[in-house]
């Protein structure tokens, strides 16, 4: 495989990735896409779920995203994201702590009116996925 892409992953407050990859793969709305070199141009909007790259060493790397869109040039690959963490970010135990909570108060949703039952699933589906991006080796 010759060439490269250029990963950019950028939430409203920071730059998560800026760096060469061999190959990048992402939860797209409506499945998982990758992308090599010379690739069509496309975009997309993402859904929650984890960001897998090869780094010009060949090493996999992973990144959570939380929703968001992405545009893949030929070369170029940028994912605006609501929120993204690299795995060596994760704090495990912050990311057990979230999905208890989030688990705690599903279970309270399904007993008071006044609790988001939507908002909740939708906290303990991301705090699921960041403790499973961080597990993953």
């Amino acid at each position: 495989m010759a060439g490269s892409i250029n990963l950019e992953v950028v939430t409203p407050d920071q730059s998560v990735v800026s760096e060469e990859a061999q190959m990048v793969v992402a939860p797209g709305a409506f499945g998982e896409f990758g992308v090599l070199p010379g690739h069509t141009t496309f975009l997309t909007s993402l859904s929650l779920g984890m960001i897998r790259y090869k780094d010009q060493s060949g090493s996999e790397r992973l990144v959570f995203v939380n929703g968001g869109f992405a545009e893949v040039m030929q070369d170029t690959v940028t994912i605006l994201a609501e929120s993204a963490e690299r795995r060596r970010d994760i704090d495990l135990e912050r990311a057990r702590a979230a999905v208890k909570r989030a688990e705690e108060r599903l279970a309270e949703a399904s007993k008071k009116e006044d609790v988001d039952f939507r908002r909740a699933h939708v906290s303990l589906q991301r705090a699921i996925t960041r403790l499973k991006v961080a597990e993953t080796r």
